[in-house]
């Protein structure tokens, strides 16, 4: 059946946040599948709202309508909200106007998007997806930002249940994720559970001396420890960092990062010789900035784990590298290298596992450190690509069945997950400096 499908997020392509890169690949999947497809997002850059976009345009059949007065940087919280809100109740107004609607799907772009979702599902009867991409206040109260009985904590509760009670189908990025949304609110029987993807199923890795990235940026004979993407509280980099200070007398070793996000200010201070630090690039030249990278760092914070989903790994592997893997012992990125040997492992404030494991990294022959992308690249194709993930999120979008049907069906979505995959601790212990090769 066709459908009239509204995405709403705040950011949507050619915007380089990862939510507005995935967002635009779920709506060219379902344009092609010959639904009618509408997005509704903001008119200026979220990271950089000097940025402007049309207000309005067609794209690969898909309507884009940008709202204005809805994103004024991330100079301060109240700035933020402000932009947040705004953008909300525009989206809800245009929804509840918008002729024949069908599906609305909402994410956590502004966080409070969901209430638009909320509102518009209850007066018009439309089907609601939640696809959430990060969960709050579940991120400010892991970083100690603010207490449970805080108000707007709260409110974020109140408004998490209502999104969880409302949604026909919810979409969690991996289990743990899965399972606090569960504990807000029971959701097993209308729940997949989808991991994000990379840019492209074979994103193609440039040869170091094929790369013009490398020889534009002064890499050629260096060993690049690459961290590419948005880079905040939920990613610290410390340890990394420490340990450059440590390697900073190594001519052979340099730590690049790509992207944007309130961290970078705190690379950027460090000013140290060995690390460099580079605005985001725009994904017509995502590949060669990737593969200029001979290992790429990822990292997810202690206690961040179900809470934020750090998607640049995935990227990092359909390149074909290995992965530095800075965070806690449990987490989506641990369980996928206790499948399959891809890169290095170092928990959060052990200095010198990380310095050990770059030194090992530095010292590795390139043939090894290709094996290992390889086997990470593998890894993607064979049950999250973006053909199949992508695939697997427009499925859940335009499942019409009732909820109960679904569920009698397939099962409860966590329970038939954690049967098929591999335990949430893995089998393989971490090595005494903190890390797995």
């Amino acid at each position: 059946m066709r459908q009239k499908i509204l995405l709403v997020s705040q950011v949507y392509a050619p915007d380089p946040a990862a939510v507005a890169r995935l967002m635009a690949d779920v709506g060219t999947e379902l344009a092609q599948r010959g639904h009618e497809v509408v997005v509704l997002t903001a008119d200026r850059g979220y990271d950089n709202p000097a940025v402007k976009y049309k207000a309005s345009v067609t794209d690969e059949g898909i309507a884009i309508r940008r709202l204005p007065l809805c994103s004024f940087g991330k100079r301060s919280m109240l700035r933020r909200l402000l932009g947040g809100l705004s953008f909300t109740f525009q989206a809800a107004w245009h929804a509840l106007v918008m002729r024949r609607l069908h599906t609305i799907v909402v994410s956590t772009s502004p966080p409070m998007a969901s209430l638009s979702a909320v509102v518009v599902g209850a007066l018009r009867r439309v089907r609601v997806v939640y696809w959430p991409m990060d969960l709050n206040p579940d991120q400010v109260l892991a970083l100690g930002l603010a207490s449970e009985r805080n108000v707007s904590v709260r409110v974020f509760e109140w408004l998490n249940r209502a999104i969880l009670r409302r949604a026909d189908t919810v979409i969690a990025l991996d289990r743990a994720m899965a399972r606090r949304l569960e504990n807000k609110w029971p959701v097993s029987n209308k729940l997949v559970i989808v991991p994000p993807w990379p840019e492209e199923d074979e994103a193609e890795a440039v040869p170091h001396d094929a790369n013009p990235f490398r020889r534009q940026h002064d890499l050629d004979g260096k060993t690049v420890i690459m961290y590419s993407g948005t880079l905040g509280p939920s990613n610290p980099v410390e340890t990394i960092l420490r340990a450059a200070e440590r390697l900073e007398d190594d001519p052979r070793i340099v730590f690049l990062f790509v992207g944007g996000g309130t961290g970078m200010a705190e690379v950027r201070a460090r000013t140290l010789s060995n690390v460099r630090c580079l605005p985001y690039e725009p994904l017509s030249r995502m590949r060669f900035s990737l593969s200029a990278g001979d290992v790429q760092l990822v990292s997810l914070g202690d206690g961040m784990a179900g809470i934020v989903h750090p998607c640049k790994v995935y990227g990092a592997m359909a390149t074909s590298r290995p992965i530095l893997f800075l965070g806690p012992e449990t987490s989506h990125v641990s369980e996928m290298m206790s499948r399959s040997a891809f890169g290095w492992e170092v928990r959060h404030g052990d200095v010198e596992g990380a310095v050990q494991a770059i030194r090992e990294i530095a010292d590795a022959d390139p043939r090894s450190l290709r094996q290992m992308g390889t086997r990470a690249r593998e890894l993607i194709a064979h049950d999250r690509s973006k053909r199949i993930s992508c695939g697997r999120v427009c499925d859940a979008i335009t499942d019409t069945r009732p909820v109960g049907r679904r569920a009698r069906e397939a099962g409860p979505a966590i329970a038939r997950t954690e049967q098929s995959s591999v335990p949430v601790h893995g089998s393989q212990a971490t090595a005494p400096s903190g890390r797995r090769g």
